[in-house]
C-alpha cells in the first residue's frame, strides 16, 4: 500500500492591516511507491501527472524589500502541480522539523515567474475580460476611476493609500477587497451588473497575486523561445530534432514509424512537396540507381536548384498579395502586373534572407539607388483592385485601396488582423484605433507613379506581333480597294460611269449640308469648378470638381437662328486638363 504522509501543520501570517493572525493550513499530501521510494502518477479526470499532489489552500511567502526571504528553518517546496484547465503554481513552507535545503533565490523566482505567467494566460486574463474590462478595459468611453485592469502599470500603481494590485500581497490588494466586500457600494463587480464572482475565480485572483501579480503578453507577441528536444525511446530513428518531436508524440499515442519508403515513392513525394508536380523519368531513373550514401541529400539539392522552386512557394506567396492579371470590379480589364510574379519565383530561387525580402517589397523605391528590380518589387502593394466604373468616386476607392493594404500589411507582416481597429479600440487587440489611421497615413503618402519594365524579349515579340498587324491589315484593305499602283492610274482602270457617278454624289451632300454656327455666352456658373471663355467660345472648367456638377449657361439666340432644328455640344480636349482631357476625370484604367 502507498503511505501517505502526514499534512503539514497550519502556517500563521499577520497582514500589515491588523494583529489577528490568519491560519492558512498547508495539507501537503504526496502518494510513494513503497518499491522505489518515488512519487506515483496521480490521475485525475482530464490528464494524468507524475508529480506530488499537492493540496494547498492558502500560500505563505515572505518578502522583503529585494526579493523573497526564507527562514533558515523551512525548505521551499517548488512545485508545479499540472491540472486541467488551470495550471496552478505552489509554493509550501514545510514544518521546522523537515530536513531538506534551502532552494537558491533565483531559482525560486524563475519558478514562481513560471507559475504567474501560466496562470494569468489560461486564467486571470480571461476572468479580468469577462468581468472587469467592461469598465477598467481600454474603451476610454466605458472607463470608471482611470483605472485599466489590462495593463500592469495601471493595475499596479501606486494610489496613495492603497494599490489595486499589491503585489504578493493578496489580502491588502484593493482588487480582493472589493471582490470579497458584501457592501453594495464597494463591491465589484457592481450588483446592477448581475455578475458575481465565484469562490474559485476569487481564489484564483488570490493564488495569481500572491505569485506576484505580473501581466503576460499575448503568446502571439512573445518572441517564440526554443524548446528542448524531447526524449524518446527509439532515439536510433531519428536524424533530427524534428524527428525527436514526431517521435515523441507517436510513442504518446502508442503508434510507430513505418518502414521507409521505396525510391520511386520517395522521388515522387519530395517532388511533389519541393516543386508541385511529379518528377520525369529521368530524375526517377536517376535516383533510383544512385547508390550514393547521400542519394537523398543529393536529390532534394536538385529539387531546390530547379526554377519550379521558386514558382511552386510563389503561388503561396502571390495570394496573401493578392496578385492578379486583371484589375477586379465591373470592367476587370487586364493589368501587366506580372513582372512583380516573376520578381518573387526569382527572389524565392536564389533564396533571399526574408528581411530583404519584406523590405524590398514595402519600400524597395526608397532604398538608396534602387534597383529596377527593387523598384519592381513595390507591386506587392499595387496589386489591389481597381474600379474603373465611370459613376465612382475615385478618393472612396483610394481609401478602400488603403484599407486593403494596411489590412494586408498587418496580415502578412504583424501576424493579426487589425481591422477591428479601423472602426474602434477593441479590448482585445492591441492595436488602437490612431495607430490604424497612423499606418494608414503612411500608405495615404505614397506616389502611384507608372513604372515600365523594359524586357528585350517581350519588346522584340511585340514589334514582330504589330509589323504581323499592319501587313495583315495593309493586305485587307487591297482586297476591299484598289491597290496603290492601280489607284495611281485609277483613270485607265475605271469605268467612265464612276467620276460622273462620284461628282453627282459630291454635289448632292453639299446641297444637303448645313453650317454650325458658335454660340455667343451670355451667362454662365457652376456648383464647384471655374469657369472661363476663349476667344473661340470654348467654356473651360477648372479647379475642383464634385461627384455631381451641375452647370448653368445662358445663350441668346438671334433671329435668325429661330428656325434652327439641332443643337450640337463639342467636347474638347485641352492642354490644362488630365491626361489633356476632354474631361476632368483621371482615367484609372489601363494605359
Amino acid at each position: 500500500m502507498a503511505e501517505r504522509s502526514k499534512p503539514n501543520t497550519p502556517v500563521t501570517r499577520k497582514t500589515e492591516k491588523g494583529n489577528a493572525g490568519l491560519k492558512a493550513p498547508a495539507c501537503l499530501e504526496m502518494e510513494y511507491d513503497e518499491g522505489t521510494g518515488m512519487p506515483i502518477a496521480h490521475t485525475d479526470s482530464h490528464r494524468t501527472f507524475h508529480a506530488p499532489r499537492i493540496m494547498v489552500k492558502r500560500q505563505s511567502l515572505s518578502r522583503n524589500m529585494n526579493g523573497f526571504r526564507i527562514s533558515p528553518r523551512t525548505v521551499l517546496w517548488g512545485i508545479l502541480l499540472f491540472g486541467s484547465p488551470i495550471v496552478f503554481g505552489y509554493a509550501v513552507f514545510a514544518d521546522e522539523s523537515s530536513s531538506g535545503r534551502v532552494a537558491d533565490t533565483s531559482e525560486r523566482a524563475d519558478s514562481i515567474h513560471q507559475v504567474n505567467s501560466s496562470l494569468f494566460s489560461t486564467t486571470i486574463r480571461p476572468l479580468l475580460a469577462r468581468r472587469c474590462f467592461e469598465c477598467h478595459g481600454p474603451d476610454e468611453e466605458t472607463r470608471e476611476s482611470d483605472l485599466r485592469l489590462d495593463q500592469q502599470e495601471s493595475a499596479h500603481a501606486d494610489r496613495g493609500a492603497y494599490s489595486v494590485i499589491d503585489a504578493f500581497n493578496p489580502e491588502d490588494s484593493e482588487l480582493i477587497l472589493r471582490v470579497i466586500s458584501d457592501d453594495p457600494d464597494l463591491v465589484m463587480p457592481p450588483p446592477e451588473t448581475g455578475y458575481q464572482l465565484t469562490e474559485m475565480e476569487i481564489q484564483q485572483l488570490r493564488e495569481w497575486i500572491d505569485a506576484g501579480g505580473e501581466f503576460e503578453k499575448h503568446w502571439a507577441f512573445l518572441p517564440p523561445q526554443a524548446q528542448p528536444s524531447p526524449a524518446v525511446v527509439d532515439s536510433g530513428w531519428c536524424t533530427n530534432d524534428i524527428d525527436r518531436f514526431v517521435l515523441h508524440r507517436m510513442e504518446q499515442e502508442g503508434l510507430s514509424p513505418q518502414s521507409p519508403a521505396d525510391r520511386k515513392r520517395l522521388v515522387r513525394r519530395l517532388s511533389l512537396d519541393l516543386l508541385g508536380v511529379t518528377p520525369d523519368p529521368d530524375e526517377v531513373k536517376r535516383f533510383v540507381e544512385d547508390d550514393h550514401p547521400a542519394a537523398v541529400q543529393r536529390l532534394v539539392g536538385r529539387l531546390l536548384a530547379s526554377p519550379k522552386y521558386g514558382e511552386k512557394f510563389a503561388s503561396t506567396w502571390l495570394d496573401l498579395a493578392r496578385y492578379s492579371d486583371t484589375n477586379g470590379y465591373e470592367k476587370d480589364r487586364p493589368r501587366s502586373i506580372w513582372p512583380y510574379r516573376d520578381w518573387v519565383i526569382e527572389a524565392l530561387n536564389h533564396d533571399i534572407p526574408y528581411d530583404q525580402f519584406s523590405i524590398e517589397q514595402l519600400a524597395g523605391d526608397m532604398l538608396p539607388e534602387a534597383t529596377l528590380k527593387q523598384r519592381v518589387a513595390t507591386g506587392f502593394h499595387r496589386n489591389t483592385m481597381l474600379n474603373e466604373e465611370g459613376g465612382i468616386d475615385p478618393q472612396e476607392y483610394r481609401f478602400y485601396a488603403l484599407v486593403d493594404r494596411v489590412a494586408t500589411t498587418g496580415t502578412i507582416w504583424m501576424g493579426m488582423t487589425i481591422g477591428c481597429a479601423r472602426c474602434h479600440t477593441h479590448k482585445f487587440d492591441p492595436i488602437q484605433h490612431d495607430e490604424y489611421y497612423g499606418l494608414m497615413a503612411l500608405f495615404n503618402q505614397a506616389d502611384e507613379p507608372d513604372l515600365i519594365v523594359p524586357h528585350s524579349e517581350a519588346d522584340e515579340e511585340r514589334s514582330r506581333l504589330q509589323n504581323q498587324v499592319r501587313q495583315l491589315t495593309r493586305g485587307l484593305a487591297e482586297q476591299l480597294l484598289l491597290p496603290f499602283e492601280k489607284w495611281q492610274d485609277r483613270e485607265a482602270h475605271a469605268s467612265p460611269e464612276i467620276p460622273q457617278a462620284f461628282e453627282a454624289w459630291v454635289l448632292e451632300q453639299m446641297s444637303q449640308a448645313r453650317s454650325w454656327r458658335v454660340l455667343e455666352l451670355d451667362h454662365y456658373e457652376s456648383t464647384m469648378p471655374k469657369l472661363s471663355v476663349s476667344e473661340d467660345g470654348a467654356i473651360l472648367a477648372r479647379g475642383d470638381v464634385t461627384k455631381r456638377d451641375i452647370y448653368r449657361l445662358s445663350f441668346p439666340i438671334a433671329s435668325e437662328l429661330m428656325d434652327s432644328n439641332a443643337l450640337r455640344l463639342e467636347v474638347l480636349p485641352d492642354a490644362s486638363l488630365p491626361e489633356g482631357g476632354p474631361g476632368m476625370a483621371f482615367y484609372e484604367g489601363r494605359r
